[in-house]
């Protein structure tokens, strides 16, 4: 027989849960929307995570550096590379999508987003063929015009595809035996080098339709046995800077259909030989074109196979007279980027904690903050 008590308890319980159900009933219905991200500045950061745990799902975080706020992200597919559009309105990811995540049919494509809201705005179909690697900035690259998009392939044999933007289309495929890397020229938009095996720059000239009309070679200029440099270029102008493996600094001129290399410098003096003092990271230096100013991750010990390791300190360079102006701590710093304004910003990507590492670098260059787990394995920043 069940007691009155019982009865009572189970009569309070219906009670409750019959006036929960009717003030959930009476909650508005909610309205899906897309939010707009804040207008975005020269302190926006594009953090490219390769998440090498689980390749299959990169991600492509976008950061408020100026705040040091989490803004959202896009899903960069397996092995995906990006890059900004050259007026900043769309963003393109080249990626690779399987059946079954890691194995099945596999559809390369290049995808358009819109900046302002992360949204997707077109997809553009490639052959299967794009280089499934870290994210480095000469990976994709566009034309000066904004017209092409240039995507390296590696299958193993090298060759580069050629997107025209503006139709939303594959145009042509190039190869590129030998050679890895896009440079595209400043002054051209139909031109684009590349860095050769031997030592030399190559320079490729399109046709209007994005197929190979001619190509150039360039001198030998390094040493890719005992002084290899890095794939990283930046540029003033149409004059590209790169760095060896042993702190020598090149710079070419690809102004004209055929690179020309200026005589070398050293990043090195010689109180710098006894430590080991060398360049490492992956997007180890960035470039103030107006000022000049390269700064550069270097790290103690150097030696083969330690071109890769984060920075001890960070180096900064006046191009013109090429002496160092000041030193930094590296922040375990493997990827850098500098704003372009007239008091800039630089960005440091902290490869051990993967946290963002802050510095204004005007008169009295200083460190201001950083922001901690910002990514999982990234090796690449680009600014808005």
């Amino acid at each position: 027989m069940v007691s009155s008590r019982i009865l009572k308890s189970v009569a309070r319980v219906g009670i409750l849960w019959c006036l929960a159900t009717a003030a959930m009933a009476e909650l508005p219905a909610e309205t899906l929307s897309v939010a707009r991200l804040p207008p975005p500045n020269e302190h926006r950061l594009y953090v490219a995570d390769v998440t090498i745990q689980h390749i299959v799902d990169n991600r492509l975080h976008v950061i408020d550096g100026e705040r040091f706020r989490y803004l959202g992200q896009f899903a960069a597919g397996y092995a995906g590379q990006a890059t900004l559009s050259r007026d900043r309105k769309e963003l393109y990811l080249a990626t690779t999508y399987f059946a079954r995540l890691s194995r099945g049919e596999r559809s390369d494509v290049v995808e358009v987003h819109d900046p302002a809201t992360l949204s997707l705005i077109a997809e553009i179909p490639i052959p299967p063929r794009r280089a499934q690697a870290l994210p480095y900035e000469g990976i994709m690259r566009t034309s000066v015009d904004g017209r092409w998009l240039f995507v390296q392939n590696a299958t193993p044999s090298t060759s580069i595809t050629v997107v025209d933007l503006k139709a939303r289309k594959f145009a042509a495929e190039i190869p590129n035996p030998a050679c890895w890397i896009v440079i595209p020229s400043e002054t051209a938009a139909n031109r684009f080098s590349t860095i050769c095996g031997d030592g030399a720059l190559q320079t490729m000239i399109l046709n209007d339709d994005g197929t190979l009309k001619s190509s150039t070679r360039s001198e030998r200029f390094f040493d890719p046995g005992n002084d290899p440099i890095y794939v990283q270029t930046q540029n003033i102008g149409d004059r590209h800077v790169m760095v060896s493996f042993h702190g020598k600094v090149y710079v070419a001129d690809l102004s004209g259909e055929t690179a020309r290399i200026d005589a070398p410098w050293s990043l090195l003096g010689k109180a710098d030989a006894k430590p080991g003092w060398r360049p490492g990271g992956y997007q180890l230096f960035a470039v103030h074109r107006g000022q000049q100013r390269l700064y550069i991750g270097m790290h103690k010990g150097g030696a083969e196979g330690t071109h890769k390791n984060p920075a001890d300190e960070i180096w900064v360079f006046d191009l013109q007279s090429r002496k160092r102006l000041a030193r930094l701590p590296g922040h375990a710093a493997v990827a850098l980027v500098v704003t372009q304004s007239a008091q800039p910003t630089l960005y440091a990507l902290d490869a051990m904690k993967m946290a963002i590492a802050k510095f204004n670098v005007g008169d009295k260059p200083r460190f201001v903050g950083r922001m901690e787990g910002v990514a999982e394995s990234a090796t690449m920043l680009e600014l808005h």
